[in-house]
Formats: structure tokens, C-alpha cells, sequence
């Protein structure tokens, strides 16, 4: 099972594993974690308590992956602490059953992470300092290692013991392709022209005052720490300069180039290795009297170049096959070579053109090198200061003065902007995403942004405006056109409410459709992967009931667009496996038995949650402001 898992090492596993711990304790701020017993736990499992800054560190995580998309906050935060407790009961449950995984084995995870490899092996220096920027022991990292593998090793033990039998290859299949004959009318939203009454405009806009907002907004003062900016402080010599343009003189050189052309002999079904090696040594002795690309439009069974005299055109050394490679290298410009064997059969090779390799000289590339050359000795210099920035902005939480002065940085100031919009620096998604944060919002400094490799932000709040209602006399004809929208809106509701009443009592869909004037329109043998289908009428013709005693199941389907489909659902045909399933059986085994481990996993974490000493003590919040 660990095998498994450290193989897992390589890809996303040991990625969550490290962007769990991974978390600079500077998120969280000081007090939480000298608590003196007063802020009370937003839920316990156990003895196991967890606080609100547990669910918004959990919460800004989530929110950062999102990448700006918009969010229920309250939802995504109750998600993030059924996460932590369902986690913990697991925890808890593992070590009640006494799994244990040797320190051997959490070594050799450990070192074969990839973000503590250097040239392929285990670097412990890279260890050491993400300990330190963490501010861990090796016993408190090496714990959290333990716990994650005990839980994976846990978790894989069901999922890879789960098994899927012939008849639910077949179950699946019957249910996957599936076809259903579907008749159905789209009934159109028609536009209301009628203006409301001045006592519905202010009803409508009392009760949906948040869409006539201005949005809160902020601004912030920040510090940034780039390797460009640092790059600038180097100081340099002619002398450091050039000996660092001999270092790296081939990132300021074109290596030498050869056009060449060829003629080949294929060696294939047709044509033995002896009779094409025969060919192309008759094709050499032929060149005494004929031209090479005369003779490669004669002769070469590589058609495509052999209508243009044999010709592949530039290439630099290690592009051909090694023996074409070798071969072409070798020879002056004009030479023709010898027969020569590839993969394809016998080329003759011809140099025609020779393009030796250029330096472009120090002069003329002394200001790109002088650039290269401050960038790359800022770089640990640029690491440094980053971790100087995390701790000094997290020991004076309360200003950026000291980092900005130590750190020899200018405090630089935003204009207003929101959660979704702003200038300047402001226009960076993250760098609004984490304004936004309870941390920014409760007057502490953010942790480090990383805007790129290269460059690190830290903000605190400067000014803070709460969103505010737009007076109703500016907004009065977008809520004029709302009420005439919801009214439009209504209607097609109310339409296909009737048009279903008269179908379930035995209407014919053809007459129902025919009062109303609109258009029938039939599908018959529909798949769940119909092209040029509608997705979501799709999923809900294939998640309604099948008809029953050969009467069709009549419902109505709302589509994003705000029409409404009337669907009459009149019969279904059970699915079977096709050729190219049958071909696909293994894999299709393999991920059906995937499905019923992850199923019986949840029940079980359900199961376990249930039985467990959970108590969540007060609803999870964002905090006024």
C-alpha cells in the first residue's frame, strides 16, 4: 500500500499534502496560537476543538483555487467545516484501530517529494528552510506526513478492494446507453410592454435593494518585493559582465547550421536491405555524370523532398537520426557521403549550404548581459528578503512600516476598487481576493502574495466602504424593466404550468400545442450525448421517470434562457454494448469499481461522523464589518 502511495509522490497527492501544511502560521495571526481559553470553538469532534480561523483559513484556500468566480461565502464556508471535521473523525477513527506507518517508510515519502529534490535527489537544505519559513519542528511536520498517509493508506484500502461484477458492466452499459423517444415544445418568453404601477416599482425595489448597490470597496496601502527592483542594487563591473558573458555564451550564440539534402532507398516490404544498399551505391557512382538533385527526382522514394531535388532544409547538430547526424556533420560543403543506414532505408547525404556557427559579440549584447546578469545574482537575495518580508510583516501585523523600512521599500497606495474590479496592482485577482479577507478586514497585515516567482505583495486595509444603496430615482428604469422581465417570466411559467394540466388529462400534445401556435418537435433514440442537443433538457429528459402502463411521463423542464419545455417522455429503449464498449470493458470494469469504493468510502465517513462526538457550537460567519 505505501509503495502505492510514495508513487503517488510524483503527482497530486503529495502536492495536497503539501499545500496542507504548507500554510505560513502568519494566516492566522499571534493570539491564535498563544489562546488564552476565550474565543470559543466553532465545532469540536472529540477532544479535537476547531476555530473560525480554521474555517477561514480552509474558506481562503477554496476561494483562491476559484479563480474570481462568484461564490455563496456562507455555503463554501459550511462546506470547508464539514470538510475539517469529516477529516478529523477520520483521523480519529485510524488511529482508534491502531494503523500504524513505520518512520522508514514516512522518510522515504518524505524524501521523495519532488519539492525537496535537487538533480534528483533529497535535499535537505531545501527541507530545512521550508521548516523554517513554516516555522515547524521535524516531529510536527514529520506528524502531519503521518497523519496524511495514515488516512490515504486508510482510504485506499477500501477504494482498491472494491471490485465491479460482470452484471454491473452490464447494468452500467444498459443504463449509460440508453435511448429515450421524446416529444416536446419550447414555449418562448414574449416581452411584457406593460409599465407597472409606481406602488409595484417601490415594493420591487424595497425588496431587492442589494442589486441596486454600490458595491463595498476598498483601498489599500501595500510593499512590494520584486526580483526586477533588486536587480537594479547589483552592482557590476565590466570584468563581472564579461566573465558572465563567457559563462553563458551559449544563450548569446546561433550554432552552426547545415542545409542539406538527400536521397533515399527504402529498405520495406518491397524492397530488401541488400537491394536498396545495392541502389544507392549505383545512385553514388551515378553522381560522376548527373546532378544530385536531377538524380533525387529520379531515383529518391522520399517523393515529398524528391520533387524539390532531395531537399530538407536548415538544421543544427542532434535534430537527425544519430548516423544521418553523424554523417551530415562530417562533411564539407558540396561533399555527397556514402550510403548511409537509417530507419527508413539508404540515404545519400549532400552539405549544400553551410551556416557556421555566430557569437554575437559582448558590445552588442552588453546591456541584455548586464540585465542577466543582476537578475541572477539578486536571486538569493530575492529569497531572502521574501522571508524577511513573511516575518517582519507578520511580527508588526499592525503597520508596513518596518518591513518597508528594513527592507529599504516604498509603501505605495491603491484608489478605491471591489471584489471584482479594480486598477492598477488592484486589477490582480488575488491581490482582491485577500483585501477582501477577514485577515485584511480586521486590520491585519495579508500574508505574502505571490503575483509571480519573482514577485511578492504584502497590504493591509487603508479604507473601507460598505456597499450602499443607489437612490431609487437613478435606478428607476432598470427596475422597471426587472418587473417587466419577472412578469414575462411568470407568464411562460403559468403557460406550461396549463399546457402540462391539459396533457395529464389526456390532451393530445399535437392539439395542445396547436392552441398556443407553437411547434412539436420529436426526437427519437436520444442519447445522453446527443451533439446539437440541448445539455440541460438532456439531463432531465434522462433523470425523468419512465412512463408507465404506456402512458408517457408528461413534466416541464426551465432552461437558463427563461423558457419553459413542456416534454412528453414516450418510451424508453434499455442500452447494450456496443463493439467498441466490449473493446473498452477493462477500463470501463476498473472505473465502475473506482465508483462503488468511493461510494462505500463516503458511506462510511458518514457512518463514522454519525457515531462520532461532533458538536458544531455556532453557524460559521463572516464577521461584521
Amino acid at each position: 500500500m505505501l509503495t502505492k502511495i510514495r508513487e503517488k509522490s510524483q503527482g497530486a497527492f503529495a502536492g495536497v499534502i503539501l499545500t496542507v501544511i504548507c500554510v505560513p502560521f502568519v494566516l492566522w495571526g499571534i493570539n491564535n496560537y498563544l489562546n488564552d481559553g476565550q474565543e470559543a470553538p466553532v465545532a469540536s469532534v472529540g477532544k479535537k476543538d476547531f476555530y473560525q480561523r480554521d474555517v477561514t483559513k480552509a474558506f481562503e484556500k477554496y476561494q483562491q483555487s476559484l479563480g474570481g468566480l462568484a461564490i455563496d461565502e456562507q455555503n463554501i464556508k459550511a462546506q470547508a467545516l464539514s470538510k475539517l471535521i469529516k477529516d478529523e473523525v477520520l483521523l480519529q477513527y485510524v488511529h482508534q484501530k491502531g494503523l500504524i506507518i513505520t518512520d522508514e517508510a514516512i522518510r522515504d515519502f518524505v524524501q521523495a517529494l519532488p519539492y525537496f529534490q535537487t538533480d534528483n535527489k533529497f535535499d535537505e537544505t531545501k527541507y530545512k528552510q521550508l521548516l523554517s519559513s513554516q516555522r515547524m519542528s521535524s516531529n510536527e511536520f514529520v506528524g502531519q506526513i503521518k497523519n496524511a498517509l495514515l488516512m490515504e493508506q486508510f482510504q485506499q484500502s477500501i477504494l482498491n478492494s472494491s471490485f465491479a461484477t460482470p452484471y454491473d458492466l452490464e447494468h452500467f452499459f444498459k443504463i449509460q446507453n440508453q435511448q429515450r423517444d421524446v416529444e416536446y415544445i419550447i414555449v418562448p418568453v414574449t416581452a411584457s410592454a406593460e409599465t407597472p404601477s409606481d406602488e409595484a416599482i417601490n415594493a420591487y425595489y424595497q425588496a431587492h435593494q442589494t442589486q441596486y448597490q454600490l458595491p463595498e470597496q476598498m483601498a489599500v496601502e501595500y510593499v512590494e518585493l520584486t526580483l526586477d527592483d533588486l536587480a537594479k542594487t547589483i552592482e557590476v563591473t565590466d570584468e563581472k559582465v564579461k566573465a558572465f558573458y563567457d559563462e553563458q555564451s551559449a544563450q548569446y550564440s546561433t550554432p552552426e547550421r547545415r542545409k542539406v539534402s538527400h536521397i533515399l532507398f527504402e529498405v520495406n516490404d518491397k524492397q530488401d536491405d541488400k537491394t536498396a544498399l545495392e541502389k544507392a551505391n549505383q545512385a553514388k557512382a551515378a553522381l560522376a555524370n548527373k546532378d544530385f538533385a536531377t538524380l533525387a527526382r529520379e531515383l529518391s522514394d522520399d517523393k515529398l523532398t524528391g520533387k524539390d531535388g532531395g531537399e530538407l532544409g536548415l538544421f543544427s547538430a542532434g535534430v537527425m537520426e544519430k548516423d544521418f547526424d553523424n554523417a551530415a556533420l562530417t562533411l564539407k560543403q558540396g561533399e555527397v557521403s556514402a550510403p548511409v543506414k537509417s530507419q527508413f532505408g539508404y540515404h545519400l547525404i549532400k552539405v549544400i549550404e553551410l551556416k557556421p556557427a555566430e557569437i554575437k559579440p559582448f558590445d552588442s549584447v552588453k546591456a541584455e548581459v548586464t540585465k542577466a546578469y543582476q537578475k541572477s545574482q539578486a536571486e538569493n537575495l530575492f529569497y531572502q528578503q521574501g522571508e524577511s518580508l513573511t516575518e517582519l510583516s507578520y511580527q508588526n501585523s499592525d503597520n508596513l512600516q518596518a518591513a518597508a523600512t528594513q527592507l529599504n521599500l516604498t509603501i505605495k497606495k491603491t484608489g478605491l476598487f471591489s471584489k471584482t474590479q479594480g486598477e492598477g496592482i488592484a486589477a490582480e485577482e488575488k491581490i482582491r481576493s485577500v483585501a477582501f479577507s477577514d485577515e485584511v478586514l480586521q486590520g491585519a497585515n495579508s500574508t505574502p502574495i505571490e503575483l509571480s516567482t519573482d514577485h511578492l505583495v504584502v497590504l493591509r486595509l487603508l479604507e473601507h466602504k460598505a456597499a450602499e444603496n443607489k437612490p431609487l430615482a437613478t435606478v428607476k428604469a432598470d427596475v422597471i424593466k426587472a418587473l417587466q422581465t419577472e412578469k414575462a417570466q411568470q407568464q411562460v411559467i403559468e403557460t406550461a404550468k396549463a399546457m402540462k394540466t391539459k396533457l395529464l388529462a389526456g390532451d393530445e400534445l399535437a392539439k395542445v400545442a396547436a392552441d398556443y401556435k407553437l411547434p412539436v418537435q420529436k426526437v427519437a433514440g436520444l442519447t445522453r450525448m446527443k451533439k446539437e442537443f440541448n445539455v440541460m433538457l438532456n439531463e432531465a429528459i434522462f433523470k425523468a421517470a419512465k412512463p408507465v402502463a404506456d402512458k408517457p411521463n408528461i413534466f416541464t423542464v426551465a432552461l437558463p434562457s427563461h423558457e419553459q419545455v413542456v416534454v412528453s417522455l414516450t418510451k424508453i429503449h434499455d442500452g447494450v454494448m456496443s463493439d467498441e464498449d466490449k473493446k473498452r470493458a477493462a477500463l470501463a470494469t476498473k472505473n465502475i469499481a473506482k465508483a462503488i469504493g468511493e461510494s462505500e468510502f463516503n458511506s462510511l465517513i458518514n457512518t463514522l461522523e454519525e457515531k462520532a462526538d461532533v458538536k458544531i457550537n455556532v453557524p460559521t460567519t463572516t464577521p461584521a464589518q
